[in-house]
């Protein structure tokens, strides 16, 4: 195991009725700003619940957070927060908009002249706006951890922004949020959630028996869990296992002294903004291709997870873990997901762009991935 550093400052409120707790986790002197995305908030009963929990305060609203969050609604959000003198925001939603919120709330307070430079680390924040969220939709992780992820299309970019100053100062969550959401959302959030723990877990060995049993412990609950997450009606025992192992997939405990891969997630960032698909889409694409071309390196943990993950047995290590990586295709696509380039509709020449944008990046745990390996990569995606 290597040495590590570890701070997790996120205090949880978890369970039914949790929104409620909002009154005694917001100052109540704090101007509010709060952030939400197209308005499935105020249908599902959400919204309803923040604002009685909040009623009496002074209360500022910006909607509209996309999906995969763009940097100029983030840009218009700052202008909102500055014109108002919010000195507090409330995140409500999902992964989008928490992840929206830390950009703004780092930018409202940056002083330079472009804040994209927080993006590409060209500058650091010096401070930022304390908010708290209120999750929706489990599946990045985000209400517990510092990073996230911002798209600007007019560049075609989809990149990773972190920062310690931007951890939520809270998250509220109550499983209960989670019944009006569409099955493809829920599908999103497992599969995202299952991804997450991979790029922490199926890298080499360092004797962390510790941290692979948490890895473990989070992707067998998600297998064994799918069914029930999926049943309608919604069941709350799975959504409340479902919500807590999205947040376990990233807020740090499973990475701790450990290698991190995350080839995949990047070349699925550029995916989504090459071509709009769901960012859990791109994962499952793109996840199969990368343990196929990291197989020889990654073979090892492969095994291990072939035998502790989906108890399979074989005579042959380089056996055992083509069996791993064909286990795991199976289940995204059990779970309906594409995965391969040809079942989203895409063409590999349509993929150049995402290529060229990865050409001197140094991906994986070994930082040796960039451009060649990427293509490579994305033509073992190209019919699974």
């Amino acid at each position: 195991m290597y040495d590590f550093e570890y701070y997790n400052p996120v205090r949880v409120v978890f369970g039914k009725n949790s929104i409620a707790q909002l009154a005694r986790l917001v100052d109540p002197g704090k101007r509010i700003m709060l952030l939400y995305g197209g308005g499935s908030i105020k249908q599902n009963g959400v919204y309803e619940q923040v604002k009685h929990a909040l009623q009496g305060r002074d209360i500022h609203e910006f909607g509209g957070i996309e999906p995969n969050p763009q940097y100029q609604t983030c840009l218009r959000a700052v202008e909102a927060i500055r014109s108002s003198g919010c000195d507090f925001l409330l995140a409500v939603g999902g992964g989008s908009v928490i992840d929206a919120t830390k950009f703004i709330a780092a930018a409202a307070c940056f002083g330079g002249d472009e804040p994209w430079d927080l993006v590409t680390y060209r500058a650091q924040p010096a401070a930022a706006v304390p908010f708290g969220c209120v999750l929706t939709l489990p599946a990045t992780g985000s209400e517990m951890n510092a990073g996230a992820v911002i798209s600007r299309a007019e560049i075609g970019r989809k990149l990773p922004f972190s920062n310690e100053l931007v951890f939520p100062k809270f998250a509220v969550m109550d499983p209960c949020t989670t019944f009006s959401l569409p099955r493809r959302q829920i599908l999103n959030g497992i599969v995202d959630s299952f991804v997450h723990v991979c790029e922490q877990y199926l890298t080499y060995p360092v004797n962390a028996p510790l941290q692979n049993r948490q890895a473990e412990a989070v992707l067998r609950t998600l297998i064994d869990e799918a069914p029930a997450i999926l049943s309608e009606p919604p069941a709350y025992e799975a959504r409340a296992n479902f919500m807590w192992c999205a947040t376990h997939a990233l807020n740090g405990i499973v990475s701790c002294g450990v290698p991190q891969d995350w080839s995949t997630h990047m070349i699925g960032h550029e995916l989504t903004a090459l071509f709009g698909l769901d960012h859990a889409q791109t994962l499952a694409i793109v996840l199969p291709a990368v343990l196929k071309h990291q197989k020889a390196r990654k073979e090892a943990k492969l095994n291990h997870y072939a035998e502790t993950v989906w108890g399979l047995v074989a005579r042959n290590p380089s056996d055992l873990a083509e069996m791993a990586i064909l286990k795991t295709e199976d289940f995204f696509a059990e779970l309906g997901m594409p995965t391969s380039l040809k079942q989203a509709g895409i063409k590999l020449a349509d993929c150049e762009p995402a290529i060229i944008a990865l050409e001197k990046a140094t991906l994986g745990e070994h930082h040796d991935i960039g451009g060649a390996a990427v293509r490579e990569i994305l033509e073992l995606a190209e019919v699974g």
